[in-house]
């Protein structure tokens, strides 16, 4: 079989520098200083910096608070990650068996994604109102006093139940497509094969929406991890005090509002290598068990 190809090497070296300036400008120059401030103390009025070598880390090593936040960002990113795609699945196989108002059914999930990150952290503010918020007042028949932005468990609670409101309608999609992808002839041999409607989705649909489930599941921990920003902003209302928090949102803090460049900047490298190392242990270990076809 003949295989296309270029004439001569600058035609696709030409289609990619765009691409290729846009990542070193936009992710390669912030990665290189961001590793560059955080050998140096930077003085917050930008008069100077001393370098300090790796103090900036030890001190985060050696800080409390600091591993606290990093304990709150997995339980937090795995409860967003879970719920997110396990929900978005379910809604997804209903879907796929709806034969009238698919499309209206469709739609109505899918205009959630289209509400900002700051919209949906406002949204959670009024049904998590104290007063009259309907959440609230739902948890409160249970004897759960709720207080957003006062009680630590409380606050914890409506950021993951906002992040996976959030974050359903893309997963929703795409499992939905994944679904009707599956040809008709498996289905068809799958039910002869075996009756039990769980025994056939677990047999046999969901390892061939694993590829599916696989790219959304990196997707979905980016997501936690750095999306869901605007959502916490928004629904500690800017003051955060011992409510909890993720490492972007430290990050910010110390940056911006505290002005310790130096120890923001150790922290987004941090951050930066633990996504590195969780990305090549998904590639390497995860996708080996799953099969494309």
């Amino acid at each position: 079989m003949k295989r296309a190809g270029f004439t001569t090497v600058w035609l696709p070296v030409a289609l990619l520098l765009p691409q290729l300036m846009i990542i070193a400008i936009f992710f390669y120059w912030p990665a290189g200083w961001a590793l560059q401030s955080s050998f140096y103390l930077q003085d917050p009025f930008g008069f100077g910096s001393t370098f300090v070598g790796v103090e900036n880390y030890t001190d985060l090593a050696n800080n409390g608070e600091y591993m606290r936040i990093a304990w709150f960002t997995v339980v937090y990113s795995a409860l967003v990650t879970f719920f997110s795609l396990s929900i978005a699945l379910l809604l997804a196989v209903k879907a796929d068996n709806v034969i009238r108002g698919a499309k209206s059914y469709r739609t109505l999930l899918m205009w959630v994604y289209a509400i900002a990150p700051p919209v949906a952290g406002f949204l959670g503010i009024l049904f998590f109102d104290q007063r009259n918020g309907p959440l609230t007042v739902f948890f409160q028949t249970f004897g759960w006093d709720f207080k957003l932005g006062v009680n630590y468990n409380s606050t914890a609670t409506a950021m993951v139940m906002v992040a996976v409101w959030k974050q359903i309608p893309v997963n929703f999609i795409f499992f939905l497509s994944g679904l009707q992808s599956i040809p008709r002839a498996v289905r068809e041999a799958a039910m002869i094969d075996n009756r039990s409607a769980t025994g056939r989705f677990w047999q046999v649909t969901f390892p061939l929406l694993a590829p599916t489930a696989f790219f959304l599941l990196i997707i979905n921990i980016t997501y936690a991890l750095f999306d869901t920003f605007g959502i916490l902003d928004t629904l500690m209302k800017g003051e955060p005090g011992n409510n909890p928090m993720t490492l972007v949102y430290k990050v910010y803090l110390d940056g911006f509002r505290g002005n310790d460049l130096g120890g923001s900047s150790a922290q987004s490298v941090i951050l930066m290598v633990l996504v590195l190392l969780l990305t090549v242990f998904q590639f390497r270990l995860i996708e080996r068990r799953i099969h494309y076809t």
